[in-house]
């Protein structure tokens, strides 16, 4: 395992070649790190800072990686958790101290539970609660979480999608465990079957909450009040004109001065193939956007700004979107997709207009699977993804974007052969190495040759190949791309060793 994982390695430039007196509209997100999770794929995550120490959650089907994160954005596995009868996928995970002791609340979609877990002191976790579905509840495929805290409780909101789709509350008890307070099962007024997003604004003294309905393609907003209950204030729908609300999916906000803001992105259902997946298939596209709402004194969403996709952005099939960092009246977003499979950045002004910077194309579609994180001054990106056959997350520092100039990009992989290796196999693994360059287009220039080197430093190392990106996009396609993995997986119980260089050059 550890010669397939140097195969992914890469360089990046230090922070002391990046300009730092460049504006935030110059922001781009650098990947710094990344590593293999044993769940079969990455479905959200989450993470946390517990005595100085810096956590990353990544779940997916059957269970939970757990990382630790230090300030550089390096990832190191530190154990697994399996979930309620191996099921999952973990959704809607989110982590929060209640009474002085830490916890993750866990979605289990499949599992038609949430499940409790006690963060120890290492950061490994101990299940505490299994909250099961019921009747009354509306917890059957639960996706998406949210912690409320009042002046003297808090309570975990909690929406589902698919069979029993509504929105409830639970009391969170000191030991972890949860209580049902009330529950709202949806109807045709109110936007929560497959609620995918929440979010919560405290304005004067009152909590507000708001939900995105995937299934029925607008967003709800609600009072909460100090026992946990809530009702509904009002309700926005898509339309065909200026609404980008079909298949409503993240939802986020911020305080920006004096305004409240609540952003919601979308999936428009026609990036689902699943027949039968979608309710109601008498959809309107009109194309993608991410919407922002303005929250007047009542508590209510105002429509406000929309940012359209256009050929400049990546914002098809937005399925998370994250807080980067606030400040000077002006927030940094990041906008996970899962069609256009990439990091857009965005700035949010106090005006409310949404701008794009920079986006980063990850080489993989991003499934909720997006999570912020802060270390001191620095801000980073936790990605992963639905694909089955990718099993890894990838940690991301934003930092100002440097500049290439003209310069292109050459991956260099020296490897060498087990002795046990036939002929016909090194053969067949040069030749499935070469037509790399007909799978990923993004590969500019490929060459190889055999170590002809007569100095003895070869490390034993007999065969090199040179790869060449224009930019950082290339790279990050060929590291995470189908045709990559599969070659890793293929030729990977052959190779020896492996050592893999990167560096910046001219053209």
């Amino acid at each position: 395992m550890r010669n397939l994982k140097i195969f992914f390695v890469s360089i990046v430039l230090p922070l002391s070649q990046i300009c730092l007196s460049q504006t935030t509209g110059d922001l781009m997100p650098y990947m710094q790190d990344f590593k293999s999770v044993s769940a079969n794929n990455t479905v959200t995550i989450t993470s946390y800072e517990k005595n100085g120490s810096h956590y990353v959650y990544a779940g997916g089907f059957g269970g939970i990686d757990i990382f630790s994160l230090n300030k550089e954005g390096k990832l190191s596995p530190i154990g697994t958790q399996d979930l309620y009868k191996k099921e999952g996928p973990a959704r809607g995970m989110v982590a929060d101290n209640i009474d002085g002791t830490d916890f993750l609340f866990v979605a289990n979609k499949h599992g038609n539970a949430i499940e409790t877990f006690k963060i120890l002191d290492n950061g490994l976790l101990e299940q505490v609660s299994l909250t099961m579905d019921t009747d009354k509840t509306h917890l059957g495929i639960a996706i998406t979480l949210q912690v409320v805290h009042m002046q003297k409780a808090s309570y975990l909101f909690i929406g589902g999608l698919e069979e029993t789709p509504g929105l409830s509350s639970f009391k969170i008890q000191s030991d972890g465990k949860l209580s049902h307070v009330h529950s709202m099962k949806d109807d045709e007024t109110i936007f929560t079957d497959g609620i995918i997003g929440m979010f919560i604004h405290k304005i004067k003294g009152k909590t507000f909450l708001y939900t995105g309905g995937f299934q029925d393609n607008g967003v709800s907003s609600f009072r909460v009040y100090e026992n946990g209950s809530f009702k509904n204030i009002n309700n926005i729908g898509d339309n065909t004109t200026d609404r980008f609300l079909t298949g409503a999916y993240p939802v986020t906000g911020v305080q920006l001065g004096d305004n409240y803001y609540v952003v919601v992105g979308h999936r428009h259902h026609k990036y689902y193939k699943r027949g039968g997946f979608i309710k109601n298939p008498d959809f309107f596209y009109h194309g993608d956007g991410v919407s922002v709402f303005k929250v007047n004194r009542k508590g209510a969403l105002v429509p406000h700004f929309v940012l359209k996709d256009d050929e400049n952005t990546k914002l098809q099939g937005q399925t998370r979107i994250e807080i980067v960092s606030v400040n000077n009246n002006e927030a940094i977003l990041a906008v996970g997709t899962r069609d256009d499979a990439s990091i857009q950045l965005c700035r949010l002004d106090e005006n409310g207009t949404l701008t794009p910077l920079n986006y980063l194309e990850t080489g993989f579609s991003i499934y909720y699977g997006l999570r912020s994180h802060q270390i001191e001054d620095s801000n980073f990106l936790i990605a992963g993804s639905n694909r089955f056959d990718l099993k890894k997350i990838a940690a991301y520092k934003v930092s100002p974007k440097i500049d290439r100039g003209r310069k292109v990009l050459r991956h260099i992989v020296n490897l060498k052969y087990k002795e046990e290796a036939t002929e016909a196999q090194v053969d067949e693994a040069v030749k499935a190495f070469e037509d790399l360059k007909n799978e990923i287009p993004e590969i500019t220039h490929l060459e190889w040759g055999v170590n002809d080197s007569k100095e003895g430093a070869s490390k034993g190392l007999t065969h090199t190949f040179t790869l060449t990106f224009n930019d950082d996009h290339g790279r990050e396609i060929y590291l995470f791309h189908e045709a990559h993995i599969a070659l890793v997986n293929k030729i990977g119980p052959i190779i020896g060793d492996v050592l893999v260089m990167d560096y910046w050059t001219e053209k």
